[in-house]
């Protein structure tokens, strides 16, 4: 069956500054739509979800501009998670109206994953998440396993807002701890408006020596979590390079829920990512 990757990145640091590419030399140079295959496993890549890749604050709205000129020449980009300043009520409703304006663009996403605890309970944040609702925008929680009984508040104060769970957590795969993220991933999966990437964890191991057995575990525990309706399938490309060729990635995957029915892989595959996105 075909694919619908839901997190996929594209950058170029000599159009756009990326600061933390400083300190990652490997992924330090362009990376536009063709590192993403046509087709993997014999399966084609028909569609593809940017998320914004964590550009200077102030060129989102180019960088969604880039990413638009892309879809341009590749059909397969179909929604865009654009970058927003939430935790910014004096600049955020003008910066949400120019998004709503690029026809794209379908959520945001602010990164969460480098704030100290608390950050995403602040009032002024709180309360740009909820703004989204006025523009039926979704919101993409990107955070670490320790941040999970935040992103759990946040998600009981915005019951409005369509929220996914980028990279499942970013639970600590690399000791295989698995408290407290595992309740939390069920404690957050109870919520009914939030869904989750199974992406991301590959770098979450070790990058050299991971299995598929490594990330069994936190692969079963979100599907019997949020079950097959509120699942997505994502690459997290080319940041996930760092640890695993695309290809390999989705091979894991696929073995991992290789006992799912037709019905539930074409939902985790294509088709959670398309109604979720509305693409």
């Amino acid at each position: 069956m075909n694919i619908i990757d839901s997190h996929v990145h594209f950058w170029d640091p000599q159009k756009l500054r990326y600061a933390w590419l400083d300190d990652q030399p490997r992924l330090n140079r362009a990376f536009v739509t063709d590192h993403v295959p046509a087709q993997v496993n014999g399966a084609r890549v028909e569609g593809i979800v940017f998320v914004q890749a964590d550009c200077a604050a102030e060129q989102g709205l180019a960088e969604v501009d880039w990413v638009t000129a892309l879809a341009q020449d590749d059909a397969r980009v179909r929604g865009i998670v654009a970058f927003a300043p939430l935790e910014d009520p004096v600049n955020l409703r003008a910066q949400l109206d120019e998004l709503k304006k690029r026809p794209l663009v379908r959520g945001v996403r602010r990164l969460i994953q480098d704030e100290e605890a608390g950050f995403c309970l602040r009032p002024d944040f709180v309360a740009g998440v909820q703004s989204l609702a006025a523009y039926d925008f979704s919101f993409d929680v990107c955070i670490r396993h320790w941040q999970l009984g935040d992103a759990i508040e946040l998600v009981r104060a915005c019951p409005r807002i369509n929220f996914v769970l980028d990279h499942c957590g970013k639970p600590d795969i690399r000791n295989q701890i698995r408290k407290p993220w595992r309740n939390q991933i069920s404690e957050l999966a109870a919520l009914s408006n939030v869904s989750c990437k199974l992406s991301g964890l590959v770098t979450e191991a070790d990058w050299t020596t991971w299995t598929p057995a490594d990330l069994q575990p936190y692969i079963q525990h979100v599907l019997a979590a949020f079950g097959t309706d509120r699942v997505l399938f994502g690459s997290d490309a080319p940041v996930a390079y760092l640890a695993s060729t695309y290809e390999r990635w989705v091979e894991t995957l696929h073995a991992a829920t290789e006992q799912l029915d037709d019905v539930a892989k074409e939902k985790l595959w294509r088709a959670n990512a398309k109604n979720f996105y509305r693409l």
